[in-house]
């Protein structure tokens, strides 16, 4: 226990070293420190991937063959290293930096409140209110929106005395904190999808993507509605009609942390040159200390807020030891394989400049859900793929439109593949397999938002 106990002090440390280093190139301060950020990586992965369940533990053992075969085969392979290691190091500032806000979030008495109230909404409006407070709560709180709506969303179908009508309201409900979390994987700036994207694709920016990622965003949700009214069970017994505790100004204190949080990226962005990933960086922790001050300053603010980020350094963040190893390993193999794949494709006489710009375009819709299947996570094969295609002019189009397809595809691979957290989640609060969740529950509507999304993404990039 001891060792553990150091070992968690020790990665915790080191996270957040990373963190500092990555906000310094990003805002282009202490350039000198550079070389500093994949020698740290390779320093913490091994301490979290000890703690790790084995399949977890093979992402490393696949980095490492990976990295072993692009030596032997490429002789820049320590350039293309250093550079799939400064994408781990800057997933885990994004990961460590976003977490802040969540441990605060969670803590919070007018959070619950909140939260509690959506999921209390009577059934005509319950989808619709959860979608909507589901997305404003995703952006604060990412994957801990699942893990407090399920939560809460548990504890009222529990409620509900008639078996068939739980669990009628407990598949509908997941569904909708689902849908609501994946709708905003398109445009949210504090999303893995927007950030990882808009770092492969050169030229792009989070300005510059929103807009259209709004749009995909309107047709998840949208799409999840209309099919939640189409297919409303018919019950044999008529459920009992209750009005949820309080009102809907309950919502307020969480839109105006979304107002803060919106106000102040949007306005940094516009005062400085620096990305937007490096904003959020900055700007997400800045609130969860206010916010963290606030909840204690009734009783001796700061040895407590000192007290709990002691916690998070040493405990809370390094309990995150499973994401960050599968996330970080993720972005390095993506970085890495995509090397060794190109000059395979050329060998093998595939070219993909051939292939039709519109037909590119689409395949991302469909090809990052599909490998979900297999396991592949999205941001591995984000970083894989992006690099194997021509850039934007080559094909014709925007390098925005390119984010928009890869965000799209990444949404529905969260909906659908059983080795997301989100259907992984789901699918515990459900007492069901992740499999279920993805292909059963989310089959129909995965098809068809593919279908729309396809249409809308080549519409974007060739008429808009």
């Amino acid at each position: 226990m001891r060792s553990r106990s150091f070992a968690d002090r020790v990665s915790g440390a080191l996270l957040c070293v990373i963190t500092v280093l990555v906000i310094c190139n990003e805002w282009g301060l202490a350039r000198w420190t550079e070389p500093a950020k994949p020698l740290l990586v390779m320093l913490v992965v091994p301490i979290l991937a000890a703690q790790v369940r084995p399949t977890r533990q093979a992402f490393v053992a696949v980095a490492v063959l990976l990295s072993l075969a692009l030596a032997a085969t490429n002789p820049g392979w320590r350039a293309i290293a250093v550079d799939g290691l400064v994408t781990s190091a800057f997933i885990a500032a994004f990961f460590t930096a976003l977490s802040t806000l969540r441990t605060v979030a969670e803590t919070s008495p007018a959070i619950q409140r909140a939260g509690a109230f959506l999921a209390g909404q009577r059934p005509g409006r319950r989808y619709a209110a959860l979608t909507a407070g589901g997305q404003a709560f995703a952006l604060l709180l990412n994957y801990g929106s699942l893990q407090l709506l399920g939560t809460l969303a548990m504890a009222n179908a529990r409620l509900e005395p008639d078996p068939e009508i739980r669990s009628h309201r407990i598949r509908r409900m997941l569904l909708a904190i689902q849908r609501a979390f994946v709708s905003t994987l398109p445009w949210s700036p504090l999303s893995f999808a927007m950030a990882i994207s808009i770092g492969v694709i050169p030229g792009t920016s989070w300005s510059q993507a929103m807009l259209p990622g709004l749009v995909s965003s309107l047709i998840l949700v949208g799409i999840g509605w209309a099919l939640d009214a189409v297919f409303k069970p018919r019950l044999a017994a008529v459920p009992v009609r209750t009005e949820p505790t309080g009102t809907w100004a309950l919502m307020l204190p969480l839109l105006a942390l979304l107002a803060v949080l919106v106000v102040s990226v949007v306005g940094l962005a516009q005062l400085t040159n620096v990305r937007i990933v490096g904003l959020v960086a900055v700007v997400v922790p800045c609130i969860a200390l206010v916010w963290m001050i606030i909840q204690h300053w009734a009783d001796a603010p700061l040895p407590h807020v000192a007290g709990r980020i002691r916690d998070y350094v040493l405990t809370e963040l390094p309990g995150y030891r499973g994401e960050l190893v599968l996330l970080m390993m993720a972005g390095y193999i993506g970085t890495v394989g995509a090397q060794l794949v190109g000059p395979l494709m050329l060998r093998a006489g595939l070219d993909v400049s051939m292939v039709p710009a519109w037909l590119i375009i689409v395949s991302f819709v469909w090809i990052i859900p599909l490998a979900g299947q297999a396991g592949m996570n999205p941001i591995l094969a984000v970083t894989l793929l992006a690099p194997l295609i021509p850039d934007a002019g080559s094909l014709g189009v925007t390098p925005t439109a390119l984010v928009v397809a890869l965000t799209a595809g990444w949404a529905l691979s969260g909906a659908s593949s059983p080795f997301t957290a989100t259907t992984l989640l789901i699918g515990n609060f459900a007492g069901i397999s992740a499999l279920r969740v993805g292909l059963v529950w989310n089959g129909v509507y995965t098809l068809i938002c593919g279908a729309v999304l396809s249409g809308w993404v080549l519409l974007y990039a060739f008429a808009l």
